[in-house]
């Protein structure tokens, strides 16, 4: 039977996820894979509960979310892929060397689609000594109505990721600020499922693990307009020429990870800003992680993948 894949939301920071299934990586290890979207944002982890998905691929965030909201949670992160954060302030006004201290008397407008780059931001805030609270915040729009605040001059700064960053700069609208990747590891996107179906599927998953490991090593050995033809069919309103930018800054940038074994040090920097948002308590490494199939695939050494 094939395995159910999830997306949670369209964002391409998720490439490596988006070149597998294009460059049909899952086949080449012999597994069937039937892809899948979230009815929306917070739904992927539901789906996983009632059956109807296998793995989704999302935050550690999500995982650490639904142990605290359900007793029989038995979530665990099993391949990564984006292993540093892809969210970019924009602001209006040139900003060279910047701090954080900087934001303080902006007026910023932070993502509301989801909630780790303000769990991650507002961290970043805390350790340079920083009230979160304190910051003239705007929260409740979208990241496109957020672009046009900008504009209008209505904002100074805004939270965004690729190709909206691109976009802003390219058409003069903006300048590049802070990228989140610049913090380190910090985990952002893995595959993720119930334990249940991670013994009971644990040879098909292995094999999905060895695609995106393969996939990643071809990434990583590629030039990036061959990611861009890759992935484009998922971004079919996005230019060429800016989702090569964008897809460059973010390789750039490393958020993408060499293997999908997930770090501890990754793992632990989004916990504590999930922790220090009040959002979570936080789950343990050793309960939200498994790298045992991670560490398999990497141990295989399987060859890239060749397009």
């Amino acid at each position: 039977m094939a395995v159910v894949l999830q997306e949670s939301l369209r964002g391409l920071f998720y490439a490596p996820y988006y070149a597998a299934l294009s460059l049909g990586a899952y086949a080449k290890e012999g597994v069937e894979v039937r892809f899948v979207a979230a009815a929306d944002f917070g739904a992927a982890p539901d789906a996983l509960f009632s059956g109807s998905v296998d793995v989704a691929w999302g935050g550690p965030m999500r995982v650490n979310q639904f142990y605290r909201q359900r007793a029989d949670c038995d979530l665990v992160c099993f391949a990564e892929a984006v292993t540093r954060d892809p969210f970019i302030l924009v602001g209006r006004e040139a900003r060279r060397d910047f701090a954080m201290t900087d934001l303080v008397g902006t007026r910023i407008a932070t993502v509301s689609e989801v909630p780790t780059p303000w769990l991650c931001l507002q961290h970043d805030l805390r350790l340079a000594g920083i009230d979160p609270a304190s910051l003239d915040r705007f929260a409740d729009c979208t990241m496109t109505e957020n672009m046009a605040a900008l504009r209008a001059g209505a904002v100074d700064v805004v939270q965004v990721f690729e190709p909206l960053a691109t976009e802003l700069v390219a058409d003069g609208s903006g300048h590049l600020w802070y990228a989140a990747a610049s913090r380190g590891p910090c985990s952002y996107t893995t595959f993720y499922a119930r334990r249940s179906v991670l013994d009971a599927k644990r040879g098909d998953l292995l094999l999905l693990v060895r695609g995106l490991y393969r996939t990643q090593k071809w990434l990583h050995a590629q030039p990036v307009e061959a990611l861009a033809e890759a992935v484009q069919a998922y971004f079919p309103a996005v230019p060429r020429v800016r989702l090569t930018a964008a897809l460059e800054r973010y390789k750039a940038l490393g958020i993408w990870g060499a293997s999908p074994i997930l770090s501890r040090d990754g793992y632990e920097r989004l916990k504590d800003s999930l922790v220090s948002g009040g959002f979570v308590d936080g789950t343990d490494f050793e309960i939200a992680v498994d790298n045992s199939l991670a560490d398999a695939a990497v141990a295989a050494d399987p060859p890239a993948l060749t397009a």
